[in-house]
């Protein structure tokens, strides 16, 4: 403990103190701990120690000048009380509260960039740029509660895609926000969010536009085509049910003679093999391998793959007359001739790629609209012998 002193620590006195070299400190004599640092230079800092359980403590209370001497001697008398029983002098300032931004730049970071693809990734960011932030980034995340999730999403209500993404890309990031600690349980304000129904577009080709698709390829082919790899693309996209990315990033070494397998090292749900028919290996072996290129479908530069293929699309699309087919209705359609040829809906999802049932689960219609036709064409070769005669009128 600091000696005995006779001065009392006031503005003028301590106004009044002067070292010619060094520093030296002046103690208080009615609150012992408390005094004052007095620096050559003419700085002058209050301090404090004082002994508790955990030994001798001493701390910088602040500068003379910067606060008064009645706020030095309340804070000096809180710290040895804080130092007596056992704690630091001054608490440590509380962190600064998180933001829904600070939050969202963390999910980004340590979520969607370790465990989304670039495109996935791509989309998270605009949605948070776009939507979540301008309307909820600066609120501190305890803040916000069900009716801010609430608004943005019924804000959003015009675009039930975009609406409902918004919402989950929310609830995600508290999700982690409460696996991290950052928030009580319980405190996701989407937990209870009604999400709008999607309407998802479903357009399937029809024999005849197969046929006519079929006749536009081939003449595509023939007629000094705008670009033969993306013909090919658009060949096993058709014939694999695959995903356009999937084709697009295919290298020549994924493809097993082997095995008879496609490897798909990228795919949407992790890599998978696809089954390497007859019909795709036609399509591989009419292609031209160009020197230096790993791609099966090269772009204008050999060091990169083919990237704006629904351009190409559209015009072969126009050519077989098919006004409102999508590239990506290739995959819906052959889903759709699976299940007429019979196969099960389990069987598609893995022909697909699916991850999860529910993706699958979308062409379960289409398995109910085959039963019915086969049950009438069942009920129908039985009627002929057992059916009761149509009265006459």
């Amino acid at each position: 403990m600091p000696k005995r002193s006779n001065l009392k620590i006031a503005k003028r006195t301590v106004d009044a103190l002067s070292v010619d070299h060094g520093d030296a400190t002046f103690w208080d004599r009615d609150l012992a701990g408390f005094g004052v640092r007095v620096h050559a230079t003419g700085r002058k800092v209050y301090v404090v120690q004082s002994r508790g359980p955990g030994g001798l403590k001493r701390a910088r209370v602040g500068r003379h000048g910067e606060i008064t001497v009645d706020e030095a001697r309340t804070r000096a008398a809180a710290a040895i009380d804080r130092i007596k029983r056992g704690e630091e002098p001054f608490p440590a300032p509380a962190a600064p509260a998180l933001t829904v931004a600070g939050l969202a730049e963390r999910y980004m970071e340590k979520h969607v960039a370790m465990h989304c693809k670039p495109k996935t990734a791509a989309l998270y960011r605009t949605v948070l740029d776009l939507h979540i932030l301008p309307a909820l980034g600066g609120r501190v995340l305890g803040d916000v509660g069900r009716e801010d999730a609430s608004e943005l999403h019924h804000r959003l209500r015009d675009t039930p895609y975009m609406a409902n993404t918004a919402a989950a890309v929310l609830s995600k990031m508290y999700k982690l926000a409460e696996s991290w600690e950052l928030v009580p349980r319980g405190s996701n304000p989407c937990r209870l969010l009604r999400y709008y129904r999607e309407h998802t577009r479903e357009r399937f080709l029809t024999p005849e536009e197969y046929r006519r698709l079929g006749v536009a390829l081939r003449e595509a082919g023939s007629k000094a085509a705008p670009w033969p790899q993306a013909v090919a693309a658009i060949r096993l996209l058709i014939l694999s049910g695959c995903r356009k990315s999937e084709i697009l990033t295919l290298k020549w070494d994924d493809i097993d003679r082997v095995a008879n397998e496609l490897r798909l090292r990228d795919a949407k749900s992790g890599p998978r093999m696809v089954p390497l028919t007859p019909a795709l290996v036609k399509v591989l072996d009419g292609i031209d391998r160009w020197d230096g290129s790993p791609w099966i479908v090269p772009g204008r530069k050999r060091d990169a793959h083919l990237v704006n293929l629904d351009y190409y699309w559209r015009l072969i699309a126009a050519r077989a007359g098919l006004k409102d087919v999508r590239l990506h209705d290739a995959r819906h359609s052959y889903a759709s001739r699976a299940l007429a040829l019979g196969e099960s809906l389990s069987m598609i999802g893995r022909l697909l790629g699916h991850s999860r049932v529910a993706t699958t689960a979308r062409y379960a219609h289409l398995v109910r609209d085959a039963e019915r036709a086969a049950a009438g064409r069942v009920g129908d070769s039985i009627g002929v012998h057992v059916a009761p005669e149509r009265s006459a009128a």
